[in-house]
């Protein structure tokens, strides 16, 4: 039995060393969407230019985040840091002018109130995604809620 274990082991033992010296087979790994075109994500002419700041977007619907009027590219976000709360916090948010984050973000599930932001709304773009002067990338033909628009 133990002599059957140990002959197990070495075929197994051997048969990995032959796969890690044989190399990673990446030739037939191919992503869903196809080839990707390493030219065309490189080229300066695709790459988005964000807005300088200025008034926010008006909401399209009832509950929508509000848009992030800068780029938020170099921002880091993790359980130890936000970047956002630099400026957006109710202690520095007039100093940076700057909208302060609202008070719903320091209620927990049942409506609880918190002496720091909820971890559910902590990482902020999660919601707020910055705003962009671009061309859509799917034509729609939605139109927002009459009640809310002003148009």
């Amino acid at each position: 039995m133990n002599m059957q274990k140990a002959l197990g082991l070495a075929l197994l033992y051997g048969a990995a060393l032959f796969i890690i010296a044989s190399g990673p087979v990446v030739a037939d790994i191919q992503s869903l969407r196809g080839v990707p075109e390493i030219e065309a994500a490189s080229n300066p002419a695709v790459i988005q230019h964000w807005q300088e700041d200025k008034e926010p977007i008006k909401r399209d619907y009832v509950q929508q985040p509000p848009l992030v009027p800068h780029s938020i590219e170099s921002y880091k976000v993790n359980l130890k840091f936000n970047k956002c709360l630099t400026c957006h916090s109710w202690a520095n948010y007039k100093q940076a002018k700057a909208t302060k984050i609202s008070q719903t973000h320091f209620e927990d599930r049942e409506g609880e109130v918190l002496a720091n932001v909820s971890a559910r709304r902590y990482f902020c773009p999660q919601c707020h995604v910055p705003q962009v002067d671009a061309k859509p990338l799917v034509e729609n033909d939605f139109q927002p809620v009459q009640a809310i628009s002003g148009r």
